[in-house]
């Protein structure tokens, strides 16, 4: 009788955390593992390959040497942010920018979720990126809740958001909390009205006690465009209205001005995503952002005390401490 696929993958992560273990503790070749376990040095390879994407192996460099470090040093006494700085090359399309900080972010979100703990995400094209790259981490008892809402006059936004939203509860074994309302609303009173039915109060209130929340950036000037600004979310009339605001950007949704500011915005009375008093009160807060054409953006939400822990590309880093 043949092995069952359960067994076939408990083996191979037992040999893969055994390769692990000769390759990165005891400083064993890849040929002298290969002669070991009596296989080829392409086998240990892909074990190898393995033990890191399972997250079996978890790799971390740390150098206060190198300009990364320097930066996230000038950032941290500037902004009193953690940043971790990804090294990209600065002939890199924004497109490959934003996918090698997404991986970097990916490889090392487990570190700041884990049991007991809820994780509120904001959808957009930055958190998908992230999401198409998960270590995966088994934990228990936590979820992950959905921040704002989808839905605009194209699509419900359901599979879009979902689709993300899996993508976390997957990798960290985790209940995954769908808000399943509009990303603006025609009205205020509408939205009003509907924050007071029970199910709908519920998950604001999973919202008010998350211990970790992760967004991205939205911004008009990015060239990578931001979901909401590039999947029908906003109207001729819209644009206009956030120009006169002297908005810069938005988180989950809700738009702010390059000094932080967020009130009087009127689409902010419209929109579903967090309120930033409530952002404000959650423990960590977690910003990844890619390309120089964010800069603005990343000014006034850090501006706006929106940002415990900041990711961001090493030509961002440094045209934001140079400014």
């Amino acid at each position: 009788m043949g092995q069952t696929d359960d067994e076939m993958q408990s083996d191979r992560t037992r040999d893969a955390l055994t390769a692990a273990h000769l390759y990165y503790m005891q400083d064993l070749t890849m040929d002298a593992i290969a002669r070991e376990l009596h296989t080829s040095r392409s086998s240990i390879s892909r074990l190898l390959s393995h033990a890191r994407a399972s997250g079996l192996v978890d790799i971390q460099i740390h150098s206060p040497l190198d300009a990364p470090s320097r930066l996230e040093k000038t950032i941290l006494d500037r902004f009193q942010v953690a940043a971790h700085v990804v090294p990209v090359p600065d002939h890199v399309s924004d497109v490959d920018r934003l996918e090698r900080v997404a991986l970097s972010v990916a490889r090392i979100l487990g570190q700041y979720f884990d049991s007991n703990m809820t994780m509120g995400v904001a959808w957009g094209s930055t958190v998908s990126a992230i999401s198409r790259h998960l270590t995966p981490k088994q934990t228990h008892n936590s979820q992950i809740v959905q921040l704002n809402g989808a839905g605009n006059m194209r699509t419900t936004g359901i599979g879009y958001a979902s689709e993300i939203l899996r993508r976390f509860g997957d990798a960290f074994g985790a209940h995954v909390q769908q808000f399943p309302v509009p990303a603006f609303f025609d009205d205020p009173a509408t939205k009003n009205a509907l924050w007071r039915e029970r199910t709908v109060s519920r998950l604001l209130e999973i919202q008010a006690h998350m211990d970790v929340a992760l967004f991205g950036l939205g911004s008009t000037f990015s060239e990578v465009p931001s979901h909401v600004y590039a999947g029908g979310y906003l109207d001729q009339k819209d644009y206009e209205s956030l120009s006169a605001s002297g908005v810069v950007g938005d988180v989950a949704t809700v738009f702010f001005r390059a000094d932080g500011s967020s009130d009087g915005i009127p689409l902010n009375d419209r929109s579903s995503g967090l309120d930033f008093d409530v952002l404000r009160r959650t423990p960590r807060r977690i910003c990844v952002v890619s390309g120089i054409s964010k800069l603005e953006s990343l000014r006034g939400a850090l501006a706006a005390n929106l940002i415990t822990d900041l990711f961001v590309d090493e030509g961002t880093a440094r045209a934001l401490v140079s400014g």
